[in-house]
């Protein structure tokens, strides 16, 4: 759904969460794909595109490259989030028990990564933060355990 499709009478915190809402799914289908590494190509470009949507909402200047240097920086400073990515992306290199394994466990891990990512800017940006004033460290407690709840609902 694009950002033109959501109704104008929604507010900016539903805007908001319908587009994580969305971004969350496709992630999701993402984490099926059974090619490595494309896998993790589509959604960074998921994410990518969620984060230029809320930049939006709230006004705030977007480019691919601020974007991408935002993603990196809260998603590469988790330790253990970007190890599973890399886990489960291996494992689909291993013919039918990793692909089988994968299947299960990406879907989950790719829309709980999208999940925590849209939360911390959509939250970062309603409260009058803009990409200059981001920083990773202070929300990578809330990052890990926003991918947790999702993993656990």
């Amino acid at each position: 759904m694009s950002l033109n499709n959501i109704p104008n009478k929604t507010d900016k915190a539903e805007r908001a969460e319908i587009i994580i809402r969305n971004h969350v799914i496709l992630s999701m289908g993402i984490g099926l794909i059974p090619v490595p590494i494309l896998d993790t190509v589509g959604l960074s470009g998921i994410q990518l595109a969620m984060l230029r949507k809320l930049t939006k909402i709230y006004q705030i200047p977007f480019s691919d490259h601020i974007g991408k240097s935002a993603l990196m920086s809260l998603i590469g400073g988790t330790g253990s989030v970007p190890a599973a990515r890399i886990v489960f992306t291996a494992m689909k290199a291993v013919p039918f028990i990793g692909t089988s394994i994968a299947a299960i466990t990406m879907p989950v891990t790719a829309g709980a990564i999208t999940h925590a990512t849209g939360r911390i800017f959509y939250q970062h940006f309603a409260s009058g933060g803009t990409f200059l004033t981001f920083d990773p460290k202070k929300v990578r407690a809330y990052y890990d355990q926003e991918c947790s709840s999702f993993k656990e609902k």
